[in-house]
């Protein structure tokens, strides 16, 4: 369930539900996933108007799409990625009680353990550019910890996950989300990216991105930046029955399989190989870039 409060900062979400079209979608949905074109055929629109929709509803987080083989080619299946949303209309002033059976902590995207990335690439912090642009030896620079956001055409950025476990508690669930997309020179909607999720040296599941994205300016990206302008928010959730994205199931690696228990290193990497079917590269936003104020937001469940 995702909590929404009603203010201007969350119009992109509230919007999602004053076209009579995309709430029509959203019906659909709920019986079944839909790719595009059987969405048009529904609605009798054309799959153009239907991806826009769609676009705008998964940048809300609303929807999920991931990208399949059909007969005739690549399809864009979507699934509604929430069973339900509640607007807040008075924030309470007492802050709900943390669930005491999670562990949350936020990673600055600049704050990378380990690195090896290819051109084109770079950082930025809200305020200006980190070092120069193509040159991979500024994601050494000192200051690359106050980037918000980086982007590399292959290789990875890795980070530690700090590991609060103690005694002989274990993790049930381990939950990573995070606003990101492919890495185009400037930018192309059209730019899909085949990106690999990794813990501990095992990869767990390979999402393929639909573009970089800059055709519009990000909601919290600032004024001064041209290039890239916002990813998607995804969710990756490893449980004891598997690997899923947005709730769809990429893999069937389960959390047991990671043994995470107390005293253990928690590395999470994110690459774009070389070899990749679509090597697209990787942009990745933190709280002061793209749609989401959040940086890369780690969830473990005891």
């Amino acid at each position: 369930m995702m909590k929404v409060d009603v203010t201007t900062a969350n119009m992109r979400i509230l919007e999602c539900f004053s076209s009579d079209t995309r709430v029509r979608m959203i019906e659909l949905m709920n019986e079944k996933p839909y790719n595009i074109g059987e969405l048009a055929e529904a609605l009798g629109l054309s799959s153009a108007i239907i991806t826009k929709h769609i676009l705008k509803l998964e940048e809300a987080g609303i929807v999920a799409t991931e990208n399949l083989a059909g007969k005739r080619g690549t399809q864009k299946r979507c699934t509604l990625k929430l069973d339900q949303l509640t607007l807040v209309l008075r924030s309470s002033a007492a802050e709900e009680q943390p669930d005491q059976n999670q562990l949350t902590v936020d990673l600055p995207v600049g704050q990378y353990s380990a690195y090896e990335v290819r051109p084109t690439c770079g950082l930025a912090s809200p305020e200006k550019l980190i070092g120069m642009l193509d040159d991979p030896r500024y994601f050494d620079d000192p200051g690359h910890t106050k980037a918000e956001l980086l982007w590399f055409a292959s290789g990875f950025v890795e980070y530690r996950i700090p590991n609060y476990l103690v005694g002989n508690q274990s993790a049930s669930a381990l939950s990573i989300s995070l606003e990101l997309c492919s890495e185009a020179p400037k930018y192309n909607d059209n730019w899909p990216s085949d990106i690999t999720f990794s813990v501990n040296g095992m990869d767990l599941a390979t999402w393929t991105c639909p573009g970089d994205f800059g055709s519009r300016r990000g909601q919290y990206t600032p004024s001064w930046w041209v290039d890239t302008q916002y990813g998607l928010h995804k969710t990756l959730s490893i449980t004891g029955n598997g690997t899923f994205i947005d709730g769809v199931q990429f893999s069937g690696t389960r959390i047991g399989q990671l043994n995470i228990r107390a005293g253990q290193e928690l590395r999470f990497r994110i690459s774009c190989l070389e070899t990749a079917v679509h090597c697209g590269g990787v942009s990745l936003f933190g709280k002061g870039f793209g749609n989401y104020p959040q940086d890369i937001r780690v969830t473990i469940t005891l």
